[in-house]
């Protein structure tokens, strides 16, 4: 037993920063867009445009961020990243001023530095984490989403009524600079090259790992040929063709189809938010437990975990769009999250299952495909709003690809490993 605070314990929490701070570049739009939309003239249709756009930067540099982070290091490429996007995130306001055509550049560029987020931090961790803690580990990951969320949407309105909407952009901005000199200094991509990691921990980190330098990495054909990789894209993509949605349209939905005053918009989502930070935690402290005290029966406990995920969560977004109660649309919400947080210990960690030395590549794999509702489900959410005007039918949408999600995952999902 190793007591007192460990290494790796300083590692998942800078990399739960960085998704913390990718989290606030990456929704304060969906607030400031409000404002710039009146001030700019667009309709909803240019809306979804700039919102989607971000998606298409982040769906190109997947797949080369996980390589690259397994090949060369998760520290490196994650350090990176974060400063790119966070430089693009301080130029949106003027790209915004010299034409619609530069801000769309400009949200393609932050994307393209974010898309490396996820894949640098699963590979890290492949590397840093026993299997035992691997699922917490990504679940305290994880939560640091809804908690940037939260932060975004509460300061966002804060930040636009005394100082402009500009500011929100160059101080969220400036946040991700800070973080990469700590990121520097306390930061290592193997624990064996960390200055302060002690014998004691360094043998509970390897014990019943080999040595990920000794293999190559995978052809992405070979991925691609495995029905439980499958599996796992096809659960990214339909998780996050709701997740996307609510990111990018939730304030609008508030403030446009409940009513609620554009200065309470992060108060009303907050509820939401702040259930997911916390049973997306719950979620991974869980299914670690199932796993330690069933070893042999992995695959069951992801099945079980992605069925309360997708199922319950389906069940929250094909009824929320009737509700025009305030509380009770932020109640059901809130059902959706904390049911939709137990998929974390199914599809949200089985790349370390089947590739534990090779999860950055599968993360950045799966994520490409996780992007495509960035770019089509956030776009065609704004169509069917201009056409229908009908927040039911957006919710039901993603409802059905939820349920296909889960469907899927049931038939196909494996844990035993396939890629050495």
């Amino acid at each position: 037993m190793i007591n007192g605070w460990q290494t790796r314990y300083t590692m998942v929490g800078m990399c739960a920063l960085a998704t913390f701070i990718c989290y606030i570049d990456r929704v304060n739009i969906s607030v400031a867009i409000i404002p710039m939309a009146e001030e700019f003239g667009w309709d909803q249709g240019t809306r979804g445009l700039i919102l989607a756009s971000f998606f298409l930067g982040y769906l190109l540099t997947q797949i080369a961020g996980g390589w690259l982070a397994d090949r060369y290091g998760g520290k490196l490429v994650l350090g990176v990243g974060v400063l790119f996007w966070s430089a693009f995130t301080i130029i949106t306001p003027p790209a915004a001023f010299a034409g619609l055509a530069l801000l769309l550049i400009s949200r393609v560029g932050m994307g393209l530095g974010e898309a490396v987020t996820f894949p640098s931090i699963y590979s890290l961790f492949a590397r840093w984490l026993p299997i035992t803690e691997r699922t917490r580990a990504i679940g305290l990951n994880a939560s640091a989403i809804p908690l940037g969320t939260v932060f975004a949407l509460v300061l966002t309105p804060i930040i636009v009524l005394a100082l402009g909407w500009e500011w929100v952009f160059y101080l969220f901005g400036a946040i991700g600079i800070v973080w990469y000199f700590f990121w520097r200094a306390l930061a290592s991509t193997e624990p064996k090259d960390h200055p302060r990691v002690t014998a004691q921990e360094l043998q509970l980190i390897e014990a019943g790992q080999s040595n990920a330098d000794e293999s190559r990495p995978p052809r992405i054909r070979a991925m691609l040929g495995s029905t439980a990789v499958w599996a796992i894209i096809v659960s990214h993509f339909c998780s996050n063709w709701g997740g996307y949605v609510l990111l990018s349209w939730l304030p609008t939905y508030f403030t446009e189809g409940l009513g609620v005053d554009f200065a309470a918009v992060g108060i009303a989502t907050m509820i939401p938010a702040m259930m997911a930070f916390l049973f997306l935690n719950v979620a991974g402290w869980t299914t670690d437990k199932l796993i330690s005290a069933h070893p042999g029966r992995v695959t069951l406990i992801r099945k079980l975990m992605q069925t309360i995920g997708f199922g319950g969560g389906a069940i929250v977004l094909a009824v929320v769009g009737y509700v025009e109660s305030i509380p009770l649309a932020i109640a059901l919400m809130s059902v959706g999250n904390i049911a939709g947080a137990f998929a974390l210990g199914g599809w949200g960690s089985n790349h370390m299952d089947i590739a534990p030395k090779h999860a950055g590549t599968l993360m950045g794999l799966t994520n490409t495909a996780g992007t495509i509702p960035g770019i089509i489900g956030v776009y065609v959410s704004g169509l069917i709003l201009q056409w229908t005007d009908s927040w039911t039918l957006v919710f039901q949408v993603a409802a059905g690809i939820n349920l296909f999600g889960l469907l899927f995952y049931l038939v196909f999902a494996r844990t035993e490993v396939e890629f050495e």
